[in-house]
């Protein structure tokens, strides 16, 4: 009985190990409101599929509901890996409809300003229960040694999630990858430009290396 047992559990093993690697893994792309997340998952998705997943804008909280694009296969060296990118709303510990008053009516800021909030609820369900890796998206030119960068970090590291750190827009002058490398030593930071499309071959290599 014990062996027959054994055997069972072997083959259960085996086969949830095909079907683990048969399905496309969920990564999440997140980060703080206008980091590049969307100009980052468009990319990616525009070199691998030759479609977009969203709209970009310099407008905080464009994105304010997950977008899903699915099956995108990266191809490196041999390795492969297929993802289902996520591309999250910026998450914040705090929306202020006033944030958005330069570029619209007050009616209107005010109704981003409530659906910028609901999306941070959704972003962060999704993180919660719904993906297999992280790509966390920083802007390079700005401090990364925030309240709601912290609490992300600490969340994914609670989950045990795979996580790879970009330092977005290094096209800046203001830029600095060494300040992200200090603020997260623990996890590897790689620099890029999601919008001039610097380093990308970088940014497959690793996705490819960590989530293949």
């Amino acid at each position: 009985m014990g062996l027959f047992t054994e055997l069972k559990d072997s083959i259960s093993r085996a086969r949830d190990r095909l079907f683990s690697e048969q399905e496309p893994k969920r990564i999440g792309i997140y980060g703080p409101p206008n980091a590049g997340k969307t100009t980052l998952a468009n990319r990616i998705a525009r070199d691998w599929t030759g479609d977009a997943v969203g709209t970009e804008s310099h407008i905080p909280h464009e994105t304010r509901r997950a977008r899903r694009k699915e099956n995108v296969e990266i191809e490196r060296d041999g390795k492969s890996v297929t993802i289902d990118i996520v591309d999250t709303p910026g998450v914040t510990t705090k929306v202020d409809y006033e944030e958005f008053t330069d570029e619209m009516e007050e009616d209107d800021a005010i109704r981003r300003s409530r659906e910028a909030t609901e999306g941070v609820a959704e972003a962060m369900h999704w993180l919660r229960e719904d993906v297999d890796g992280v790509i966390y998206v920083l802007d390079s030119a700005e401090d990364p040694i925030t309240q709601a960068n912290t609490m992300l970090i600490g969340i994914i590291e609670s989950r045990d999630l795979p996580v790879l750190i970009f330092a977005n827009k290094i096209d800046l002058e203001e830029a600095s990858v060494k300040r992200i490398e200090d603020a997260f030593p623990q996890h590897k930071t790689v620099p890029l430009s999601a919008k001039e499309g610097d380093n990308m071959d970088e940014v497959y290599d690793n996705i490819a290396d960590y989530f293949g």
